[in-house]
């Protein structure tokens, strides 16, 4: 049995994009093995850990005795202060989170985008400490796992290292229609046609660019709405100024929805007329499969990983073009041929991704490095 200490601190807090990644990937990991993942050799033996002193654990969690802030500091640093006693003497240790603590055994750490490495002066203070953790532990030889061959080239250009692309599976949310409008969804909304935004509110989203979008789209359109629909993040200010320039007339059709539950989501993702996801730089892009899950269209930016996620059931446009985003979405809006080819393209390529696949090549990776070592 093959001992691996994984981290499950994004499961802790407000779910992210990370946080879905990292629980459905540690499900897959600990789901029954099929047939055909026989040859990945011995079980595996997760061990999920915890850099929080305020994290509330769940049984058979570990917690490593130091504060995330300066556990960071310090190993962005040295590779001093390993970690293998806390970490119950494992075979290989996987940081999922852009982030592997000090160990003896063979380390694996997750770099889903590298939008930050691209942008360092963009970067909030923590995010740099952890820039500068992941750079040390790569040159202490850690192994890259990415979610996509476009990350991976980016990997491979900043960080001087060969990295390893393992896809994720598909979102993990019901794929059924719901009818019943949850209170904190306004109910214009249920008569009305809507392009959906998901994701919080940071630069890399690039939703200034789709409200401006929006101001060409709803000149042309008389009744569509824009909801934005996710957290506050460090584009907060920016995504305010854009909704202060609309014209009036306009404006009053946005909806932005910084509180958004489970229910809403899935109410909104099946029932919008279409997904705009325009970001400037994205490593998977969870949102892309959950609309075609849902039967939703998607316009999208072309960066990063999406025309590779999004496939050919995805409208593109390149991130800085508005004039080409508004026009794909007002294109979805008024064809009905153009929708429902883009629907059932969007259920086809979901099907290509799998979480027994996802597993399977992250058990075959954990084997490998351990057997090297």
């Amino acid at each position: 049995m093959l001992t691996v200490a994984i981290d499950s601190g994004p499961l802790h807090g407000p779910r992210s994009g990370i946080g879905n990644a990292v629980d459905w990937t540690i499900s897959a990991l600990r789901a029954p093995r099929s047939d055909s993942d026989a040859d990945t050799g011995p079980g595996i033996d997760l061990v999920p850990y915890v850099t929080s002193l305020r994290a509330r654990t769940s049984p058979g969690e570990r917690r490593l005795p130091i504060p995330a802030a300066l556990a960071h500091r310090l190993w962005g640093r040295t590779t001093r202060w390993r970690m293998d006693r806390f970490l119950g003497q494992p075979d290989v240790v996987h940081g999922t989170n852009y982030v592997v603590p000090p160990s003896t055994a063979p380390q694996v750490v997750s770099v889903y985008d590298c939008w930050f490495l691209d942008h360092p002066d963009e970067a909030h203070p923590d995010v740099d400490r952890a820039g500068r953790v992941l750079r040390r532990a790569v040159e202490q030889g850690a192994t890259v796992v990415t979610s996509s061959t476009a990350t991976s080239d980016r990997v491979r250009e900043i960080l001087a290292v060969e990295p390893v692309t393992i896809r994720l599976g598909p979102p993990l949310t019901p794929a059924t229609t719901v009818t019943d409008r949850p209170p904190s969804v306004e109910s214009v909304l249920e008569t009305t046609p809507f392009v959906l935004s998901i994701g919080t509110a940071e630069r890399r989203k690039n939703l200034p660019r789709l409200i401006d979008a929006f101001a060409r789209l709803g000149t042309e359109h008389e009744s569509v709405r824009l909801v934005l629909a996710g957290r506050d993040g460090d584009d907060a200010g920016a995504v305010a100024r854009a909704l202060a320039r609309l014209d009036p007339a306009i404006r009053h059709r946005v909806h932005r929805m910084t509180t958004v539950d489970d229910a809403a989501k899935h109410w909104l993702l099946h029932h919008a007329t279409a997904l705009a996801y325009p970001s400037l730089d994205e490593g998977f892009g969870f949102p892309i499969l959950e609309a075609q899950l849902a039967g939703t269209p998607v316009v999208a930016s072309s960066a990063g990983s999406i025309p590779e996620i999004g496939g050919s059931a995805v409208l593109l446009s390149l991130p800085s073009d508005v004039d080409a985003l508004a026009a794909n979405l007002y294109w979805v809006l008024t064809s009905e041929s153009q929708r429902d080819r883009l629907i059932r393209l969007g259920r086809r390529n979901v099907e290509r991704f799998s979480w027994d696949s996802t597993a399977r090549d992250l058990r075959t990776l954990y084997h490998r490095l351990a057997e090297e070592a």
